[in-house]
């Protein structure tokens, strides 16, 4: 009887709930498996399928959002072992899981921290209360492949917003199966978008899409193409995240910054009955 000849798993692309294959039809090899090279126009249809799940994500409640990172952290748990055979550490996989409870349970806490009643003079209520940017574009750093993901995407999503991710190109296959999580926990379609394959093709398109309102360069360790993106950003006055620094910890304790650096403050003024 001769060898059997293994079947090798193809990843495609997670846009809009769904896993398309590229336009391009290209792809690349990744630990024995084929990833797909995205192109600019699947860059292109990530940012549509991100920009029609906005006003659905924007108007779904805090506390709803929260529930929905708690499930996607329970999916993530019952696949732990799936990300250790990929080569992920046991112990980010945890610290992993434990990053979308974390900001899970900030989902409800971060308008109140943010938010509030300001003193003014004069019989009015002046109130400020936080709203998403909208579209984020999310350059993933290289590592810790999955936590480092987790901590870039969480807090971008939880506040509302939706994302356009460009995943570690020589480490994507704990992104794309941490899409696999996505599709089968509560998360709707459109709201994370994930392209794998080379930065300089599709993050380009992402930072000069006008229907795209911020991006975070945190993956980008090439500081001329951040500068580049910074340029292109620029065309409709994006808010841009700084790439973060090469000794970055991302296991440390990661605050409320990325949170609200992609926040926006809105404050209305109301009179006071008489």
């Amino acid at each position: 009887m001769s060898e059997r000849v293994a079947v090798r798993k193809t990843y495609k692309l997670f846009i809009g709930g769904k896993f398309p294959r590229s336009e391009s039809g290209r792809s690349y090899l990744v630990q024995d498996s084929n990833v797909s090279l995205a192109s600019r126009k699947d860059a292109r249809d990530a940012v549509v399928a991100a920009r029609a799940a906005v006003k659905g994500w924007a108007g779904t409640t805090a506390y709803n959002r929260g529930q929905i990172l708690y499930r996607v952290a329970e999916m993530l748990e019952g696949r732990r072992e799936q990300f250790v055979a990929l080569g992920v550490a046991a112990d980010e996989v945890e610290a992993a899981i434990d990053r979308w409870v974390w900001y899970a349970g900030w989902s409800d806490k971060i308008p109140q921290v943010y938010g509030g009643a300001n003193p003014v003079a004069g019989p009015y209520f002046n109130l400020s209360a936080p709203e998403p940017t909208g579209v984020v574009a999310v350059v993933a750093p290289e590592t810790p492949a999955l936590l480092g993901l987790v901590s870039v995407v969480a807090p971008a999503i939880v506040t509302g917003n939706t994302v356009v991710v460009a995943a570690s190109p020589t480490e994507p296959l704990a992104a794309v199966t941490l899409a696999e999580v996505l599709a089968t926990s509560d998360l709707p379609g459109g709201v994370v978008n994930i392209l794998t394959g080379r930065l300089t093709e599709t993050v380009p398109t992402l930072a000069a899409h006008m229907d795209v309102n911020a991006i975070d360069l945190t993956g980008v360790t090439d500081t001329e193409l951040a500068t580049e993106l910074e340029v292109k950003a620029a065309e409709n006055l994006k808010r841009v995240l700084r790439p973060a620094p090469a000794d970055h910890d991302w296991s440390a304790d990661p605050g409320v910054t990325r949170m609200t650096a992609l926040l926006e403050t809105k404050t209305v003024w109301h009179p006071k009955g008489v």
